[in-house]
Parts: C-alpha cells; structure tokens; sequence
C-alpha cells in the first residue's frame, strides 16, 4: 500500500477508536428519537416508513461520534444534511447500480461515464463547510498526528462519515429491521428473551457481546444482503486462485472483481445457503472464516497493509445494540423492509 493510503487508513482507524467513548450513548438517544416519531406517526396513521426517521438517526449520531460534531449547530445540515449526503452518493454509485431499464440504453447512458462533480458540489461545500467549523479537534488530528493537510482531512473525513459509514448503514440496517419485522416464526420473542437477560443494566459493547442469536441474525443478515455487493482491485502479483473444483491463474495488473452475493451462498459452505438461518451462527462459529461481507473474513483484522473495512466490528456492534435496544423498549414489532406497522411497547 502506498504510504498516503497507510496513513489514511490509521486515520480512520483512528477516528474509529476516538469515537468508541460516545459511540453507545450517542446511539440509543438517536435510536430513541427515531422509534418516538415512528410511534407518533403510528398514532395517527396504520403504518410508518422509517427511512427518513432512520436516515435522520444515522446522520445524526455519526456526525457526533466521528467528527465530534452536533447537527443542531447548523439548521441547515440538521434538516438536510442526510438529504445532500443521499445527493452525493447517488452520483457515485449509479454506474454501478442495475437500473432495469431497456438495455442497451442503460449501460449506454448510465454506466458508461463517471457524474460531474458540479452536481454534487453545493451539497459537498456544505458539508465541507460544516466540519471545518465544527470538526476542529478531528481536523487537528489528522494534520498533526498523521500528517494530512486540512482539504485531505475534511475529504476523507467526509468520505468514512458520508460513503463508509451513513451509506453502508443506510442500505443494511433497512435489510435488518425489515427482515425481523416481518418474521413470523417466533424469532422476536427469543431476541427480547436474550436481550433482557443479557443485557444488563446497560447497554454497551460488552454486553451484547454475549448475545448470542442476537449477533447471529446480525450476521446473517450481512450473508444474505450485504451492503456493498462489489468489490474491485487489481493483482500486484502473478498468482493462482483456487475455488473448490478449479485452479486459476491471474497475472499482475489484471482487475479482479468479487461478488459478495454469490460468495456467501457457496452451498459447499453454508446449509441452505438461500434460507435466512438465525441461528447458523450460533450453531457454527467456524462459519465466519466465510462470512465476507467486509471485504475480508468477519474473523480477520483490518490492518494499514489491507483492504478490510476499518468499522467491520463496529457495523456489527452497532447492528447488534440496534436490535437490543429496541427489544429492550418493545414486545414486538411489525412491518416491511420500509415501514413499520405496529410496535407492541414492553410489559
């Protein structure tokens, strides 16, 4: 790795570590938030999206955690921040993304060409402007402990908070919410039967470490519906590749894509790979050796000299206070992959 791309990932491992003193409090009381406006919009209507409340929550406690930032601050960034956040992701991920349009005119006039940036930069000079003026201590971090200047500071500030962090969770945690809403095989009373005997007085990291079938939906969810299906990189040295049944030989420079779908449903792998198993990890921990959705093994160690992502145990962390916290304040709930339908509140 080049030593500008070393340093860039220490920093954000190094964000990551900084965060960790406020990451939980700053998550329940924007999860509290998100869950009052749900029931409030419940009151008055049969069902609630929760893509906008959950946007919101994740915009909100990872600006605090990651830049040391409160969105309050700004009335604009609070009301739509998330908004410009979705703005610039759009553009950069629309060559990639299966429209369904009439092909060839798809890949003609969608993935043929990278956006300009014009149409993004109101929306990214905003942000810009709002963790320069309110991410200082982050900023003096990455200038004098890792030797960034303060324009390469705020983008890859804005790069971990914006495409890393609200992105990845945006598109996983509606996968998360809509698949356990939606069961109907008793898999919620056992969450809240493990959460509350599990979970302390407290919630923290530590403490949904020891749940389980908790971590176990967590991670087959990430099997099934990873938020970032695709990965790119190109070989840095002649090789071969085995799979199963087959050897294969990929020389330097050539570009390797890999497809985290197809990968995690290796029917020599996993049981039933098309079936959401709560419990498989539970049942086999060995099974991590194989879950990739990080761009490396859920047992490997994002480190300066690879390509794993740096908030692999804080995706899961997160996703697994997420469904504590939530099975702590209600009985059960109901819904679909966008909206919620009823909440039974705790007895």
């Amino acid at each position: 790795m080049h030593p500008y791309g070393s340093q860039v990932k220490n920093f954000a491992m190094d964000i990551l570590k900084q965060s960790s003193k406020v990451w939980v409090p700053e998550l329940t009381s924007s999860l509290s938030t998100m869950w009052d406006t749900i029931e409030s919009d419940l009151s008055e209507k049969s069902s609630s999206s929760y893509l906008v409340p959950l946007q919101k929550f994740v915009f909100k406690f990872l600006t605090k955690c990651l830049i040391g930032a409160d969105i309050s601050s700004s009335p604009d960034i609070a009301e739509s921040g998330y908004i410009m956040l979705d703005r610039w992701l759009a553009f950069q991920l629309l060559p990639t993304i299966k429209i369904g349009v009439l092909q060839p005119l798809e890949e003609i006039f969608i993935h043929s060409f990278a956006y300009p940036f014009f149409l993004v930069s109101g929306d990214y000079n905003k942000l810009s402007n709002f963790v320069l003026e309110n991410g200082k201590e982050v900023i003096r971090r990455g200038q004098t402990e890792f030797g960034l200047s303060q324009e390469e500071t705020i983008h890859n500030l804005l790069f971990v908070l914006g495409f890393n962090a609200f992105g990845g969770f945006s598109v996983f945690l509606p996968s998360l919410l809509g698949t356990i809403a939606g069961d109907e095989t008793g898999l919620q009373q056992r969450l809240v039967k493990e959460v509350r005997e599990k979970g302390g007085s407290t919630l923290t990291f530590d403490s949904v470490k020891d749940m389980e079938l908790v971590q176990s939906v967590v991670y087959e969810t990430l099997r099934l519906n990873p938020p970032v299906p695709l990965q790119f990189a190109r070989a840095r040295k002649d090789f071969w590749l085995s799979s199963h049944d087959s050897v294969f030989e990929v020389k330097k420079g050539e570009l390797l894509c890999g497809y985290q779908p197809l990968v995690m449903r290796d029917p020599n792998i996993f049981a039933e790979p098309e079936t959401f198993e709560p419990d498989r990890f539970v049942k086999d921990k060995g099974l991590l050796d194989y879950l990739y959705w990080s761009n490396g093994p859920q047992t490997g160690s994002p480190s300066e000299s690879n390509k794993q992502c740096a908030g692999k145990d804080y995706v899961t962390l997160t996703a697994s206070l997420i469904l504590a916290y939530t099975f702590r304040r209600y009985d059960s709930i109901s819904g679909t992959s966008t909206s919620i339908t009823a909440v039974e509140n705790a007895k």
